[in-house]
């Protein structure tokens, strides 16, 4: 049947008894190909075999509904079929598996001008005065023919009220009324129109699908083509039959008698399968300054930034089908005879990093349709891409961590020391870090146990080992400055850095060093406290004014509580019963540090209905209350410390005031 449709095609080219779609009428101007060559009958449907079979048995047996909806993405045939389905309806042999394209309702209908079949466009014909002309409509037998057929394309754009007002008459229409409907969105459609309907879903074309038809219109056009013109041509349409003619519309127009490939990458802006190869071998060895010079290369010689990063992603993605030891035959760029070497490429890459680029195209990609700049985004891609292999693989500092060469996850990810641990300083020093020597070759680097890494180089740790003693001096530098300031005794420290014994006297500073490693939120209403108090058991209490009770909630979260518990359990070096109160006179302590105005009066400002609400609606962080903007710029402006919560707070609302004004 496939072997006679070149034939048919030409046939169509020289025969005058062909369908009026097949040759232009006088006066109607020159056809392109998507039209000149589109099917007409269920045989020459492409890739939509299940649907052509199922409408022939629905015709065959006398099951034929009032109603269908076709779905699938654009150029798959989906109007086509609707118009195959009308002929086979309404020709004068039928109802008919094989209309006859000869007698003028299918003639007619095959142009698109018969007046039993109406194609109306959805898009545009979208309002309720529209459907109900067409219910007035509906009552009308067709003229000749069998049946009144409504192809209605792009339905998905029809009103909530438009397919309302269709409701009634889709669920009893006339006998002699049919409806197709096709769509690219059926989740926009209502489910009680779905309902109503018979569904086909149209599947996207493949690819060798896309080649072959396209070398029967070759045949046709008396035109030939280069190898891997048409491959190229079927990749860029992406499943869409008309999406490939249009394309081959475009290079007939170009080239004379022979399509080159060059002719391909000069119209098209596409980029040569050799180019697609290097640039990944280049970002695999890590060479980022190859990787940009391919780039610019190609888009000097005119590629498309935003399809050569589609290109590479799918090239990549038969990397990843080469890597996970699929078949080459499912390859979408590279050709099938390109296995073996698509495959060296695999391995340089190894499945993670080729995964992690992936997922960097994919967002790339999204992102340079909203923005002008694609260049630089499609460069910045690239070179992060070349860059993964810089990362160290979680599976080496599992086993770094297993091995005991390092304190901590901690220490290797953010370079900083670990607070707290059971550990004295008599114990043995931890091992260095064996040095991890960075894979050049083609072969996946192995970690210290012999654990694979998926193609991912190792970091050597020589420079993290630095990173990590320059952290720790300063964080030690930070320590001595917390726990060494004002009335707190340095003494009472282990060199370690764990206080041994909490005091009155240094109560006021491990609490500032516990809510600063805690940090966030949380630590600016630790700020707030009043008052601290240690107990005979041990307990510290830490202690809020009334007006503060706010802030002491906060802390007590249990969350938040548990935050605090851990953070001085780490600086003390045992558990320590913790508890916040709210004092009502806001005395009674023993310990207690100064609060500035400043402060005071941002935490009374916290207690304001408004501000809180609009703290937990935005997750938002108090930094400061702005001064009145009333004062002349060269004299600082300070809040009193007298100003009350109200004050404070019609300040702000002053401040707003004049914003809008």
């Amino acid at each position: 049947m496939r072997g006679n449709m070149a034939a048919r095609l030409k046939q169509k080219q020289e025969s005058p008894q062909s369908v009026a779609e097949s040759q232009p009428r006088p006066g109607s101007g020159y056809l392109v190909v998507a039209r000149r060559y589109r099917p007409q009958t269920f045989d020459e449907l492409v890739g939509q075999e299940h649907v052509a079979t199922a409408l022939k048995n629905a015709i065959k047996t006398g099951r034929i509904g009032h109603a269908y909806l076709f779905t699938g993405a654009r150029g798959v045939g989906k109007t086509s079929t609707a118009r195959i389905f009308s002929k086979a309806l309404n020709c004068v042999k039928g109802p008919t598996t094989e209309p006859c394209n000869q007698c003028d309702i299918c003639r007619s209908i095959s142009a698109g001008e018969d007046i039993d079949v109406l194609e109306i466009d959805g898009a545009s014909n979208r309002g309720i005065e529209e459907i109900r002309q067409l219910r007035q409509n509906v009552v009308v037998r067709p003229s000749r023919a069998r049946f009144k057929i409504y192809i209605i394309d792009e339905v998905h754009m029809l009103t909530k009220e438009a397919f309302n007002a269709l409701l009634k008459t889709l669920e009893e229409p006339p006998e002699h009324v049919k409806f197709i409907f096709c769509t690219t969105e059926p989740n926009k459609v209502p489910v009680t129109i779905l309902s109503r309907c018979q569904r086909f879903d149209f599947a996207g074309i493949e690819s060798h699908t896309i080649v072959a038809r396209l070398k029967q219109i070759l045949e046709a056009e008396n035109i030939s083509a280069e190898a891997g013109v048409l491959e190229l041509l079927a990749q860029r349409a992406g499943g869409s039959m008309r999406d490939a003619q249009s394309l081959l519309e475009q290079l007939l127009a170009f080239a004379d008698k022979e399509i080159r490939l060059q002719d391909v990458f000069d119209l098209l802006g596409m980029t040569r399968s050799d180019v697609l190869e290097a640039l990944a071998k280049s970002a695999a060895d890590g060479n980022v300054g190859r990787v940009v010079e391919i780039f610019h290369q190609a888009i000097t010689e005119g590629a498309d930034p935003a399809l050569l990063l589609e290109q590479f992603l799918t090239f990549l993605r038969d990397c990843m089908v080469a890597e996970v030891g699929s078949s080459s035959q499912l390859f979408l760029t590279a050709q099938t005879e390109d296995g073996q070497r698509v495959q060296q490429i695999a391995r340089k890459w190894g499945l993670p990093r080729l995964l992690a680029a992936m997922q960097i195209l994919d967002h790339t990609l999204a992102r340079m349709r909203a923005v002008t700049y694609d260049r630089v985004l499609a460069e910045l891609a690239l070179v992060r891409i070349s860059r993964l292999g810089d990362l160290l693989h979680v599976h080496h500092l599992v086993e770094i961590l297993k091995s005991g060469q390092i304190e901590s996850l901690q220490q290797i990810v953010f370079g900083a020391p670990t607070i707290a641990s059971g550990r004295s300083q008599s114990a043995s020093p931890p091992q260095t870090g064996t040095v991890l020597p960075r894979s050049t070759g083609s072969h996946p680097s192995r970690s210290p146990e012999g654990l694979p890494d998926a193609g991912f180089p190792a970091q050597p740790l020589a420079n993290s080992r630095q990173a990590i003693e320059s952290a720790k001096q300063e964080v030690a530098l930070q320590r001595e400055k917390a726990f060494g300031a004002g009335s707190v005794k340095t003494e009472a420290m282990e060199p370690g850095g764990h206080v041994t014994q909490l005091t009155p006297d240094n109560l006021a500073a491990v609490w500032k060093h516990v809510y600063e490693l805690v940090g966030g939120m949380a630590a600016d209403h630790a700020k707030a406290y009043h008052n601290l108090h240690l107990e005979d058991g041990g307990k510290l209490i830490v202690t809020f004014r009334k007006d503060q009770k706010f802030s002491c909630d906060y802390c007590s979260r249990p969350e938040n509580q548990e935050k605090f518990n851990r953070a001085l359990r780490q600086i003390v070096g045992h558990p320590v019963k913790l508890d916040f109160v709210v004092s009502e006179e806001g005395g009674g302590a023993t310990s207690s540090r100064p609060v500035t105005a400043g402060e005071r009066s941002l935490f009374d400002v916290l207690q304001e209905p408004m501000i809180r609400k609009t703290v937990e609606i935005f997750g938002a962080r108090p930094v400061a209350i702005l001064p009145p903007t009333k004062k002349p710029v060269d004299q600082p402006a300070e809040t009193p410390p007298e100003m009350e919560v109200g004050e404070a707070a019609d300040s702000m609302e002053d401040e707003s005031d004049d914003f809008e004004d």
